[in-house]
């Protein structure tokens, strides 16, 4: 699912993860009153529009699979987001989200999906929807989940944020992922469009 703007021929994006490279993860984060922005995403998405990259967010949203909020209430959270970051010199040009759950959604949300991260689903349909060049894209997630959904999309840059010890998740990590402790840190990478070096 997602929320769509204008299609782009060949432009690369970066791709975001929300809870946890967007804003800080509480788990399942529905109000923006309990909502706390990562220190520095406000300048790297500043930096992409800047750079001529779509910012898209890719998020798995099963808090609406179990009930604990709506899909309006996350419709609603996003529009306060995306006004939020446009105050700040940047934009969010798209969302998708998955909203379902193989095990613990309720009803019509109780089943897995090709989007659901690790599958590249959301990546892929945001690619042909806005016409998207991903070997020249950019994925910051902080799960492994995230780390394997850029690798398997075909994404050419894949960074996590944080520390590896804290991060969630299971499978082995793609060998090409890139960690870097805050999101400043890639914004000479977004306006340079040059390969970064590994900074692992």
């Amino acid at each position: 699912m997602s929320l769509l703007s204008e299609p782009y021929a060949d432009r690369s994006a970066l791709f975001l993860d929300r809870d946890g490279v967007i804003n800080v993860d509480r788990g399942y984060v529905y109000k923006k009153e309990d909502l706390e922005f990562i220190d520095g995403i406000f300048e790297l998405v500043a930096a992409a529009a800047r750079a001529d990259y779509l910012v898209i967010v890719v998020t798995n949203q099963s808090g609406i699979g179990r009930g604990l909020y709506s899909e309006d209430v996350f419709h609603a959270l996003m529009a306060w987001m995306k006004g939020e970051f446009a105050s700040r010199g940047g934009r969010l040009d798209a969302v998708y989200f998955c909203p379902f759950h193989p095990e613990h959604g309720k009803g019509i949300y109780k089943r897995d999906s090709p989007e659901r991260k690790p599958a590249p689903g959301m990546i892929l349909r945001a690619a042909g929807e806005h016409g998207l060049n991903l070997a020249g894209s950019i994925l910051v997630g902080d799960s492994v989940s995230d780390m394997q959904a850029g690798e398997a999309a075909g994404v050419g840059r894949i960074f996590l944020l944080g520390s590896a010890s804290e991060k969630k998740g299971n499978g082995h990590m793609p060998p090409h992922v890139q960690r870097i402790k805050n999101p400043r840190e890639l914004i000479p990478c977004l306006e340079n469009k040059t390969i970064a070096k590994s900074i692992m």
